[in-house]
């Protein structure tokens, strides 16, 4: 009777054990599948800078290094290949981008100009998208890195090198110019 007990005891444990392990995976791919619906919109904001900037050369020539910047932070970021390095190429290019917009203000005709605002629409569509697919992400990271911290799945997380990852936060460059009032003019 009490070899039987100590069965179950041990069959409970190894089912709790396995159940734990593959609650991790399913977390764990959860967030990588969070990252690819980001690499999905950030293919698409890659693929709209060359246009873009090649519609603001056109009016603004004396703003090239900006242009370069845009084009090397786009460049760095589709080169980057770690989760962690795309989150950091990708808050670089999101920092470009908005010292671009900064500096189409001074362009009253580019501002006007169909093609500009037509991409101008579609990136302000895709950056929609990148801030959605990226609450997801932190979402699923968020799950993930509950399940490695609280107890007992933070046992079985160090056991099999599941760590606490990164969030998609915003850059500490542009944390500043978020939390600074809006100006409005009139």
């Amino acid at each position: 009777m009490t070899l039987i007990i100590i069965l179950v005891v041990v069959a409970i444990l190894v089912i709790g054990c396995i159940s734990i392990y593959n609650t991790l995976v399913k977390l764990r791919n959860n967030r990588e599948n969070a990252f690819a619906n980001i690499d999905v919109q950030l293919k698409q904001r890659h693929d709209l800078i060359p246009q873009l900037v090649a519609t603001v050369k056109g009016y603004a020539q004396h703003e090239k290094e900006l242009l370069e910047r845009v084009t090397q932070a786009r460049a760095a970021a589709m080169g980057a290949t770690t989760i962690n390095d795309k989150i950091q190429a990708e808050n670089a290019l999101s920092s470009a981008l908005a010292g671009l917009k900064v500096s189409v203000e001074a362009y009253p005709e580019l501002k006007a100009n169909q093609n500009f605002l037509q991409l101008q629409g579609e990136i302000a569509d895709i950056e929609n998208k990148i801030a959605a697919t990226r609450r997801y992400f932190n979402s699923a990271t968020r799950e993930l890195n509950n399940a490695v911290q609280t107890f007992p799945s933070n046992i079985f997380a160090n056991m099999f090198g599941f760590k606490k990852e990164p969030m998609f936060e915003i850059a500490q460059e542009e944390r500043a110019t978020i939390e600074k009032a809006p100006e409005i003019k009139f």
